[in-house]
């Protein structure tokens, strides 16, 4: 390849295009006023095609510029899969819905819903549950939106990765929103949103399998993935570069996520001492080429058989910001957010969940756990599939309801989603519309992409020229 390929002249009086946040911001907010605008979703041919060349572009603009280890493998994988391309491209498919549903209930949405950003993790005991996993996005908005991404989400995965037909497609995408209808009903009329978790004794038989997969001790899990040969650092890896020079600067970190988030000494985190720092390379589909650290803390023993793992993982904007309808509620910017999102989601969830600053960028930070799973989509029946999405709208519900209790909600946020969802027939037929046309528009813009990328449109950001 040309070394100069993208590179602008010397001499150039090019500057950066900069990101279209607040122009989008202002998209959205005309549309949710009812005034009649266009919005990225009815452009056609070249038209979307370059829509969908720029949005990608600046999405990844500092990982272009900085020519970050793992951009380029990110869009290769969104080349190679259309799977992958929608879960790498969250912000594509929320500008398409800039403004929209402004009258429904607001809840704290998780932002990428989609089969694989469910899964098994540790909760405040270290004890394994299932739930949504990825807070990446997470953001004020309609509770629609969430319900609009995982129905597209489930008849992509059950078209791609199962091979199944559009009618059983439809029935499992059905099967993902009543599940999520009947379990906020149940919590409207409970209550027991704040308190419920679904661990290995009270959850669906398709997710038991999941805490099977996920059984592994933790002294196998670190001997055989991160510890040298000595136990007394992570060892290098294709996935792990050690920099213990910088451990009395992650040392600090910790102590103040611990006095954040009141972790005292003496637990199963011992004295809460680094022992060692990584990289960690290539992890992720929408994250890759996201700076990321692995801290490596002595447990009680220290005997490198019961030692933690803490992540710190460069935060970035959500992909709903400024797209949403405003309502007036904050989830704050960036690690913050994501902490918040986590603190919501999830009743009694990973302590170590938090925000930190690191060479003067935000990261959020969470514990590495041996038990960590995600579903295995391949090894899905027909009627497996419908059980998984009835049992991830049942997470999803969860995480909803928790909006007004552990959120800033100011009001009681079930009884309006149910109200918003009459009737319910309708409603559902509405969300598998959209599903349908988001899909049958995810497949043209796929075809765009490859088309690009094979043409090197990702190896620079644009300019703008005199």
């Amino acid at each position: 390849m040309d070394s100069t390929r993208g590179m602008p002249h010397q001499g150039s009086h090019a500057v950066p295009m900069g990101d279209r946040v607040e122009e989008y911001a202002a998209l959205a907010e005309a549309y949710a006023e009812g005034v009649c605008v266009m919005r990225p979703l009815d452009l056609r041919g070249q038209r979307r095609r370059q829509h969908v060349r720029q949005t990608i572009i600046e999405d990844h603009a500092f990982r272009i510029d900085e020519q970050a280890q793992g951009a380029d493998e990110k869009f290769r994988k969104l080349s190679d899969s259309l799977f992958s391309f929608f879960r790498g491209t969250s912000l594509l498919f929320h500008r398409d819905m800039a403004g929209e549903d402004a009258r429904m209930p607001t809840v704290l949405a998780l932002g990428d819903v989609h089969p694989e950003n469910f899964g098994v993790m540790p909760n405040a005991d270290n004890v394994p549950i299932f739930g949504v996993n990825d807070f990446d996005d997470v953001y004020y908005a309609p509770f629609t939106w969430d319900l609009k991404r995982g129905a597209t989400g489930f008849m992509l995965a059950a078209e791609q990765v199962g091979g199944h037909g559009e009618k059983t497609r439809d029935k499992i995408a059905r099967h993902f929103i009543r599940g999520y209808y009947r379990a906020l009903d149940h919590y409207a009329r409970h209550g027991t949103e704040s308190t419920e978790e679904m661990r290995e004794d009270n959850s669906p038989k398709v997710i038991r399998r999941l805490f099977e997969e996920a059984k592994e001790s933790r002294e196998s899990w670190l001997w055989d993935r991160y510890l040298d040969e000595r136990g007394r650092g992570f060892r290098a890896s294709h996935e792990l570069t050690p920099i213990s020079s910088r451990r009395e600067e992650f040392q600090t970190l910790i102590d103040a996520l611990a006095e954040t988030n009141g972790i005292d000494k003496g637990g199963r985190a011992g004295e809460l001492r680094v022992k060692d720092v990584a990289i960690r390379h290539g992890q992720g589909t929408a994250s890759l080429g996201l700076a990321r650290y692995y801290c490596l803390i002595e447990g009680p023993s220290a005997n490198a058989t019961d030692d933690l793992i803490i992540e710190f993982k460069r935060a970035r904007r959500s992909a709903l910001h400024g797209l949403a309808p405003a309502k007036g509620f904050d989830a704050g910017d960036k690690g913050e957010r994501i902490a918040h999102g986590q603190s919501v989601h999830l009743a009694q969830g990973d302590i170590f969940y938090g925000s930190a600053e690191i060479d003067g960028m935000s990261f959020m930070s969470r514990e590495r756990a041996p038990f960590r799973e995600d579903i295995d989509l391949d090894d899905l029946s027909k009627k497996g599939w419908k059980r998984y999405a009835r049992a991830c709208g049942r997470a999803l519900a969860q995480a909803h309801a928790r909006s007004d209790d552990a959120g800033r909600l100011d009001y009681d946020i079930e009884p309006s989603i149910i109200e918003a969802m009459q009737p319910l027939d309708l409603f559902i037929e509405d969300i598998l519309g959209f599903a349908r046309e988001a899909l049958q528009r995810l497949k043209r813009d796929h075809a765009h992409f490859k088309r690009d990328y094979a043409l090197g449109a990702f190896d620079m950001t644009l300019k703008r020229y005199r």
